[in-house]
């Protein structure tokens, strides 16, 4: 691909919900530009965008996909984005390389949450945004309602450019309302052919070319005298003034089409390529200098110090790192120095790379405004920023939502335990909205994602490119163990087998102590019936037994443990004695205070749709959770509550059902609480089976 001047780039991403057609219409853009010969289908797994085996298996985008191609002497890269919400990371990331946004709707399905979602992210970063209502060939198409549906749900300022003539199987064509002709479908849709509107739509097209002049009118003055005076508006300055509304979010363009039929897809490009933003036309991009923390620009311009944003990684095993970045300043050469601003680290530029689908083409340089790639790095990771080391700059990161779905991961073989920790690593660095912990209580590495579907691509990945098989289960319970009464129990350890003997008796006093205060050792020996230097063997000798509760095997906590009396042998006590004696008396005393098993109750705030608060809330009724409030943010209703673990480790799933995926939380530990009895008598049951099979 030929160089291009940072005004002939167009960085434009594709968003929507699920199944909106994003890839199939990406695939007829690279087919009319003459990329390839053949256009895939989504169907068949052979489309550039979904490569991955994974992708391909499923049928759905998983990682976001760079697609660049050339039209009209210009080069747009185009970003497809996952509409799957468990991989909203890839969204997140690509809206950081993009100067605009296309928002896909099914026109039979209209807005939907994945729809609103990327509204919700497009607006946050104040992007402008062009809307495409497409899969016009399908039976139950309506555009006109999906129209009213944007308007309703998002802005009223949605404002059609092109009509559909004909729909479902008659979809044959297009009314251009900037320049009041039709454009007609021929053959593989690479040929359109430019007539008059059909009759039975000249007065809905003259209906709809007004609403068109008179919102682009309202957001220039001249252009809103010229309309109020009934003077024609000039066509030039019509499509300059609808530019710049669009540039300032004042008007989102509403255009139609079927990329499964490549109808409207030669349009759409012509209207991009005019009317979506170059990198020259959004305003500088601000950082700070991480020598001064002072806050710097970077305008887009070749002159000025180099600067690049990485918004994606991925981890080959056998090229290495590949880290996708946008230049927003200066200009970056295949044999440079990369310097990583982020961590104050320097490494040598692998290679520079122009990424399509899963091809990938060597380039020289890269320059203010594009999308390329670096290979085989090794100290650059997504959210990090690139920059002259002469005049450093860093760029605010990346910020994900908490993943909240979790599942225990563990290596299948043996074999996969000395490289499951590495594969994990190089995952996490590829998708940074992983989160991994081990869980000491229970002895378990616990996968934090976004959904079901989210770890098992994880765990598919690691298989496929690492050689790592795990396995992934419903984590266990950190569940602990205490006690509710005082009780006093003696350990005596005699041993005898000729030679010298073993001998520790210790007294001890088990108390309970409120929830959260841990563990108290406390030494009342007097009259040195235990001489000094055995007193930690005993503690030792407690802390040991406190590993593993009477009831189920888990730790126990919140107990003062007091010695209070025993004896010694001048010549057969030991430390090793005393810790048995001490372990001895902690686990007698305990089966006589009353134990009983405690879970970790999580803080939870649940933000819903106020039409399913009601389920919701009894959802989490169900679930044994305490409803401590609510309150309405945003159009939404936030509900606080305390909820046990053991009934979060699906909710994510659950709740995303229960409101068509509306729905979010974030949980985090507040306390310790008893287990219900019923409940508690299953979990002990279960523990014995566990053990009795074990043994």
């Amino acid at each position: 691909m030929k160089d291009f001047k940072s005004g002939d780039i167009r960085n434009i991403g594709f968003f929507s919900h699920a199944g909106a057609g994003k890839t199939t219409f990406s695939e007829a853009l690279l087919f009319n530009a003459g990329v390839m010969t053949r256009r895939g289908r989504v169907e068949e797994g052979n489309t550039v965008s979904d490569w991955q085996p994974e992708e391909i298996r499923r049928g759905l985008s998983i990682d976001l996909s760079i697609l660049p191609f050339e039209w009209k002497g210009c080069k747009v890269n185009l970003i497809d984005t996952p509409g799957y919400m468990d991989f909203l990371g890839n969204v997140i990331g690509a809206l950081r390389a993009v100067d605009s946004g296309v928002i896909f709707l099914c026109a039979v399905s209209g807005v939907e949450v994945g729809t609103e979602k990327a509204w919700d992210y497009l607006k946050r970063e104040n992007l402008p945004v062009f809307f495409l209502v497409n899969r016009m060939d399908r039976e139950g198409a309506n555009f006109y309602g999906v129209l009213e549906n944007i308007r309703k749900k998002f802005t009223p300022k949605a404002t059609p450019v092109f009509l559909p003539i004909g729909k479902e199987s008659a979809f044959r064509g297009l009314v251009d309302l900037l320049t009041m002709k039709a454009l007609y479908f021929e053959g593989d849709g690479k040929t359109v052919r430019e007539g008059e509107i059909p009759g039975e739509l000249e007065d809905e097209a003259r209906t709809w070319r007004e609403e068109l002049l008179e919102n682009v009118a309202e957001t220039d003055d001249e252009l809103l005298n010229l309309y109020l005076d009934g003077q024609g508006i000039p066509p030039e300055k019509l499509r300059e003034a609808l530019k710049k509304a669009t540039l300032e979010r004042k008007i989102f363009p509403v255009l139609c089409g079927s990329g499964l039929e490549n109808k409207g897809v030669t349009a759409l490009a012509d209207f991009l390529v005019e009317f979506a933003p170059s990198p020259l036309d959004r305003p500088p991009v601000k950082g700070k200098n991480p020598r001064t923390q002072e806050e710097e620009e970077r305008p887009c311009r070749e002159d000025a110090p180099f600067s690049a944003f990485v918004f994606k990684v991925l981890s080959d095993p056998y090229v290495g790192k590949i880290a996708f970045f946008r230049v927003y300043s200066g200009k970056l050469s295949a044999d440079a120095r990369l310097y990583n601003a982020s961590r104050d680290v320097e490494e040598k530029v692998g290679q520079l790379l122009l990424i399509r689908g899963k091809s990938q083409e060597p380039l020289k340089e890269v320059r203010a405004g594009d999308i390329a790639a670096v290979a085989k790095v090794t100290e650059v990771f997504t959210g990090d920023t690139l920059s002259d080391r002469e005049h450093p700059i860093v760029f605010p990161p990346l910020e994900y939502p908490e993943p909240n779905y979790m599942a225990a991961i563990r290596p299948v073989g043996k074999a996969d335990e000395e490289k499951i920790s590495q594969a994990l690593s190089r995952m996490l660095e590829e998708d940074p909205t992983l989160r991994v912990q081990r869980e000491p209580d229970t002895k378990e590495d616990i996968v934090y994602g976004f959904g079901d579907i989210h770890l098992d691509v994880l765990a598919e990945k690691m298989k496929r490119k690492f050689g790592v098989e795990v396995a992934l289960s419903v984590p266990r319970v950190p569940y602990k163990e205490t006690i509710k009464k005082t009780a006093r129990a003696e350990g005596k350890y005699k041993r005898q087998s000729g030679g010298r003997g073993q001998y520790g008796h210790a007294w001890l006093e088990l108390e309970p102590l409120p929830r959260g205060q841990g563990f108290e050792f406390v030494d009342k020996i007097v009259g040195g019936v235990i001489p000094k230097n055995y007193i930690p063997a005993v503690e030792k000798g407690v802390q040991e037994a406190m590993q593993e509760g009477v009831l189920a095997g888990y730790p126990v906590v919140d107990v003062r443990v007091t010695v209070y009396d025993g004896s010694y042998h001048p010549v057969d006590s030991s430390d090793m004695a005393f810790k048995i004696a001490g372990s001895m008396a902690f686990r007698k005393g305990a089966q006589e205070a009353n134990p009983v098993l405690l879970e970790p109750i999580m803080s939870v705030e649940v933000t819903v749709p106020e039409e399913n608060m009601g389920d919701v809330i009894g959802d989490l009724n169900a679930r044994r959770g305490k409803i401590l409030g609510m309150e309405p943010e945003d159009g939404y209703q936030k509900i606080k509550a305390l909820v046990p673990l053991a009934e979060l480790f699906r909710y994510s799933v659950d709740l995303r059902s229960i409101t068509q995926g509306r729905g979010s939380f974030i949980m985090r530990f507040s306390h310790y609480e008893e287990v219900p009895p019923q409940i508690a008598e299953a979990i002990i049951e279960k523990a014995r089976k566990e053990r009795e099979a074990a043994s």
